[in-house]
């Protein structure tokens, strides 16, 4: 089972849901923190565990859908905003999952792990 954080994005098409291992101890985030942490800002939750985002895979519209509402950041934005973390050696984009469901059992399998599903 998986632990459920919700919080309002002001969804205009898709509503989000991050989600978190059912082991991890948070059970609410702010969009200011889902941010922090997608965006490599902070690298554990605010409780002070790891924190490892999921990404859905980069030809999927809920990415661009999910990012365009977190950060109004197009695909191409986001691109370039990684191009240059990776390059000053800063940080790293969230783990690539393949699918929802492979998102959701990467979750299951790490309780440090936080992801988002429609």
């Amino acid at each position: 089972m998986i632990g459920l954080v919700l919080f309002n994005l002001d969804a205009v098409s898709t509503e989000f849901v991050v989600v978190v291992n059912k082991d991890n101890t948070i059970d609410s985030l702010s969009k200011r923190e889902v941010i922090d942490i997608y965006m490599c800002c902070y690298l554990t939750f605010p409780d002070g565990e790891m924190a490892q985002p999921l990404d859905l895979p980069s030809e999927s519209l809920l990415k661009n859908d999910f990012y365009m509402q977190l950060v109004n950041k197009s695909e191409q934005k986001l691109n370039a905003y990684w191009a240059r973390l990776l390059f000053c050696g800063r940080a790293k984009p969230p783990i690539a999952a393949i699918s929802i469901e492979d998102a959701l059992n990467k979750l299951y399998r790490s309780p440090y792990s936080i992801g988002y599903i429609p």
